[in-house]
């Protein structure tokens, strides 16, 4: 194709269900996806943990919990149309220190705040939930978080945008942009509106457009130990209070769609954008990048980046990874937790103006292209009622009514 009336650049969950929801509000229209992997999800939305969070870590003014409430019951209503496999297991929140029972109460009054089911659990009936959970007095469960499998979900929201009459083109890298067109891998394409959804490279792609002037991407690696126990050693997911003043959410035990568990994620900067091994993907200039940002960050960040950055890489280590997840839960040995699974990478948002990371949804946009700046967690249990968002805003700057693309 030489032209579209809406090119989508990034083929991710938000990328497929933007397109898929712009096609049905616009059947006429020509709707182009451009991804430049061989095929979509290939990036964070097929390596993510899987887990359908149910909303009551974000403050209730936020983006987040807005969509993470909605998005927990749309996805779980679409996977259970589609026939694909969902474990409806729950979580446990637990603390570990009196200092972390604040914490419980914070989440339980952010949970009331946001509409999400919370209960106040004692130990007892805590243990009956997992019996190999560690309870400091009490502890909070959230029934409605389940976990899936991200790429078995993924095929089928691309099977549904191309049943719509979605064009995906698949290893077409955005490059550039011109007026009325993008400059692709595969040629130039005239575009009546641009949709950004390109993940670890959605600021370089805004500011060609004129946006992202403050923003910037730093990636995170995110890794996960596999446990050799069999499926159902764990019944449900057990977190600890995270630390709400940075956007992870600590080592935690996750049940997967199989019933098998998992411990982590790390959160350990990357030193480039694709960074998944030692030497992949490398590119002078976005590690020129990261170790700039890195280092204003621990000079002059407006909280303990130096502290997060440190202790994270000290879970590169395989036993201090575990030692964090044992403070959970009982009989959590390293011999049975061997195999790292395959690594993602959070495009994390970095407010260089402020020297924050960017806790909530960001997007910025016009008349003429659309750009989601930050997507990260919980963005894949989102992914449905943020797309729409997106699409309501795309009308509200009159993206929609943008004339046909000619070529």
């Amino acid at each position: 194709m030489n032209s579209a009336d809406f090119a989508v650049i990034g083929a991710g969950v938000l990328g497929v269900n933007v397109a898929t929801e712009l096609k049905r509000r616009h059947p006429g229209a020509s709707v182009v996806l451009l991804e430049k992997e061989a095929q979509p999800g290939l990036h964070a939305s097929g390596r993510n943990s899987g887990v359908l969070h149910a909303g009551f870590y974000y403050t209730a003014d936020s983006l987040k919990a807005r969509f993470t409430r909605q998005g927990n019951q749309r996805m779980k209503e679409y996977v259970e149309a589609k026939g694909l496999r969902i474990n409806r297991c729950g979580k446990l929140v637990v603390a570990r220190d009196e200092r972390e029972l604040e914490g419980l109460e914070e989440l339980l009054r952010r949970g009331t705040l946001n509409g999400v089911t919370l209960q106040e659990l004692s130990e007892a009936e805590a243990l009956k939930i997992e019996p190999r959970i560690k309870v400091l007095r009490k502890a909070l469960f959230s029934p409605n978080t389940a976990t899936v499998d991200p790429a078995e979900v993924m095929r089928s929201m691309v099977a549904d945008a191309q049943a719509l009459g979605v064009t995906i083109l698949p290893s077409t890298r955005y490059l550039s942009r011109r007026t009325g067109t993008i400059v692709t891998s595969a040629g130039e394409l005239a575009c009546g509106y641009v949709v950004n959804t390109a993940g670890l490279y959605a600021d370089q792609v805004a500011r060609d457009f004129g946006f992202s002037q403050r923003y910037r991407i730093l990636p995170f690696k995110g890794l996960y130990l596999y446990s050799s126990e069999p499926a159902g050693a764990f019944r449900t997911n057990v977190y600890p209070v995270p630390n709400l003043k940075n956007p992870f959410l600590g080592v935690h035990v996750t049940v997967t769609v199989d019933g098998h568990a998992k411990l982590g994620p790390t959160a350990i900067p990357c030193l480039w954008r694709e960074q998944y091994g030692w030497s992949g993907n490398f590119h002078f200039s976005e590690l020129a990048e990261a170790l700039g940002m890195s280092a204003n960050l621990f000079l002059r960040a407006g909280f303990d980046f130096r502290g997060l950055a440190l202790e994270e890489m000290r879970k590169y280590y395989r036993p201090h990874l575990v030692t964090q997840a044992a403070s959970l839960a009982t009989g959590i040995k390293t011999d049975d937790y061997v195999r790292w699974g395959k690594p993602g990478i959070r495009a994390q948002l970095v407010d260089t103006a402020k020297r924050t990371l960017v806790q909530d949804f960001c997007v910025e946009g016009d008349d003429k292209s659309f750009h989601v700046l930050n997507a990260v967690s919980p963005g894949w249990t989102c992914a449905i009622p943020f797309a729409e968002h997106v699409c309501n805003e795309i009308e509200r700057f009159g993206g929609a009514t943008a004339p046909p693309a000619q070529g």
